[in-house]
């Protein structure tokens, strides 16, 4: 049999087309397996969790129990992963966590008439709420949220935005640690009377505060020109911390007004709001006079940069403290849509830890001492 290379011709018209669409339902296909095995993954995880709580609370078993369990189950189906001691434990927590089957099963989309309804006496009840949602994240992804939250509802919360954004469980761990819940929509601003509903909502969730910036490596007493350069330097971790629908436009934008130069800190387009949206940053507490700067600049973006279909822009004034009620009443009469955070450099240490944490150098000097010998 011949060894040598098959010789193609010219693919006939239309070729290329039918074999981009077939590589793309093929990756299609591919996804969907993926996610039917992560669903029926999760089913059976569930079903475990369930049954495990279920015969501790009839029948008082104990951690003991849990032990053999591992052990027999790994016995009867050595190529499987995943029934050791502690991801036992972790499906009794999951069960306990989401009590109610059709939360895991809704995946389905044939809940009427299934045993799940009939579980439920023909109604999904409170369930309903997360439905056709906890079975999209992987497992590992379920454990981080079981481990780090303590309520139903901050694992909804996240479980919601780790799907929505496809956060990987390294981003999940790290939403959670910056505490994003709590900081999301916290941002002063007047967007209830300049923006309509529903844009003005949405606006209002796409600001936090205060905003983390101890990815930049610098010093509490920065100034604003270092901490712009940083950021740009880090622009995927800024775009992370601003959080999705941020597309970075320029550092420094020149805005040419009746001859004379000025720039804009920092310009961002908002994919979701669909509009352009202006940061300046401040060094020093937030003062009301800051506001008429950051709104002359929309007025210039909105009458030299945006396009007719685009939405009013949006200004964002970054500072290093704020007193809330001060900025409350600053942007009481303003028109434009305009909002107030709080930055923080670094994470803040108790002091008896900071004076016991070694400095790099230390590190270095250890760590070379450790090669040598």
């Amino acid at each position: 049999m011949s060894n040598k290379p098959i010789k193609f011709t010219e693919p006939p018209e239309g070729y290329a087309h039918w074999l981009a669409d077939l590589k793309t339902r093929i990756q299609n296909a591919q996804q969907r397996a993926s996610l039917a095995v992560n669903h029926e993954l999760i089913w059976l995880y569930w079903q475990i969790g369930r049954d495990i709580l279920a015969r501790q609370a009839a029948q008082g078993w104990g951690a003991k129990v849990i032990e053999r369990l591992a052990e027999d189950l790994r016995a009867a189906f050595p190529a499987m992963k995943g029934f050791s001691r502690t991801n036992l434990l972790y499906m009794r927590a999951f069960a306990e966590a989401w009590p109610d089957a059709a939360i895991v099963q809704g995946v389905l989309g044939q809940l009427e008439g299934s045993e799940i309804v009939h579980q439920a006496g023909g109604q999904l009840g409170s369930g309903a709420i997360v439905q056709q949602v906890v079975h999209k994240l992987p497992w590992r992804h379920h454990c981080v949220l079981l481990d780090k939250l303590k309520t139903r509802e901050e694992r909804e919360w996240y479980l919601r935005k780790a799907i929505e954004h496809n956060w990987s469980r390294n981003i999940l761990v790290m939403q959670i640690e910056s505490r994003l819940l709590e900081r999301s929509g916290g941002a002063v601003t007047n967007f209830a009377l300049t923006l309509p509903k529903p844009q003005s909502d949405l606006a209002r969730e796409s600001l936090k505060d205060p905003y983390r910036f101890d990815f930049l490596g610098l010093g509490e007493e920065a100034q604003e020109r270092e901490i712009e350069g940083a950021l740009v330097k880090h622009v995927t971790d800024f775009l992370l911390e601003l959080g999705a629908g941020f597309a970075f436009v320029g550092r420094q934008v020149l805005l040419d007004v009746g001859g004379e130069e000025f720039f804009i800190d920092l310009l961002f387009y908002h994919l979701k709001l669909r509009c352009y949206v202006v940061i300046e940053l401040k060094a020093g507490k937030f003062k009301p006079e800051h506001l008429g700067q950051l709104g002359f600049y929309l007025t210039a973006v909105d009458a030299q940069v945006k396009d007719a279909q685009d939405g009013p822009t949006i200004g964002l004034l970054l500072c290093k403290s704020k007193n809330k009620v001060v900025a409350e009443y600053a942007l009481r009469d303003k028109t434009q849509p305009l909002g107030v955070a709080e930055y923080q450099l670094v994470e803040s240490l108790p002091p008896e830890l900071q004076t016991s944490l070694p400095s790099i150098e230390q590190i270095e000097r250890e760590l070379a001492g450790e090669s040598e010998t």
